[in-house]
C-alpha cells in the first residue's frame, strides 16, 4: 500500500487519484499502473491454477476420499435395491 509521509496515511490504489498522487495533499505517493484488461486471449488458466510459484503439479484425489466416494455410491446402491423390495 502507499504510504502518504506528509499526511502519514496509508492509501489504497483505488482511493488515489489516476496520476499516483495522494487525494489530501496531492504529493506524488505511487507511480500509476498500467490498467490491465482481462480478455479470453491473454487468461491463463493454467498459469492460475498453478499458483503463486508457478509449479503446475498433479495433485490426486487423498485416498480416504475415494473410499467416502466407494461407501456413498454402495449405500446409494442398496438405496435403489431397497426400492424394489
Amino acid at each position: 500500500m502507499p504510504w502518504c509521509e506528509e499526511c502519514a496515511k496509508y492509501w489504497t490504489p483505488a482511493a488515489m487519484n489516476t496520476d499516483g498522487t495522494c487525494p489530501t495533499c496531492g504529493r506524488l505517493v505511487e507511480a500509476p499502473k498500467q490498467a490491465s484488461t482481462i480478455t479470453a486471449k491473454n487468461l491463463n488458466l493454467r498459469k492460475l491454477a498453478a499458483g503463486a510459484d508457478g509449479n503446475e503439479t498433479d495433485e490426486k484425489a487423498p485416498w480416504h476420499f475415494k473410499v467416502m466416494l466407494v461407501l456413498l455410491a454402495t449405500y446409494l446402491g442398496w438405496r435403489v435395491v431397497q426400492l424394489f423390495m
